[in-house]
């Protein structure tokens, strides 16, 4: 399984912006999906997860209302819509796949149950 972020930028705070990321694997649909994000000196935060079910999903309290995730089976895809953006958004923007299958809240929220990570795609906000 391969992954690939995309649609980074350079923004302004308020603006909204979409990431993407391309995934390889046979299994797409059952994959559960998530976007983490790491900014410098900091550690790797979790920011939102979709399971394999379109309506599973969940989000960090500091995206929470700003962000909705969301994948395209079809596509080999997975989204994220910011809005809203600020400051403190700014970071390297990760996606990552788990190939279990788990819909678990908690299990999607830890970065340890994902065996598989892009490379990311860099986004900085300006005030």
């Amino acid at each position: 399984v391969q992954l690939q972020a995309s649609g980074g930028g350079s923004m302004q705070d308020g603006d909204s912006l979409r990431l993407s990321c391309a995934v390889s694997g046979r299994r797409f649909s059952a994959y559960g999906l998530g976007w983490f994000r790491q900014a410098p000196g900091k550690e790797r935060e979790f920011v939102a997860a979709i399971g394999r079910d379109y309506d599973v999903i969940y989000y960090a309290n500091s995206v929470k209302g700003r962000f909705t995730i969301s994948r395209d089976n079809a596509k080999l895809a997975m989204y994220l819509q910011m809005n809203s953006l600020k400051p403190e958004d700014t970071a390297l923007y990760v996606c990552a796949a788990e190939v279990d299958g788990t819909q678990l809240e908690k299990a999607l929220r830890d970065p340890h149950q994902y065996e598989y990570w892009g490379q990311g795609t860099q986004v900085t906000v300006s005030s």
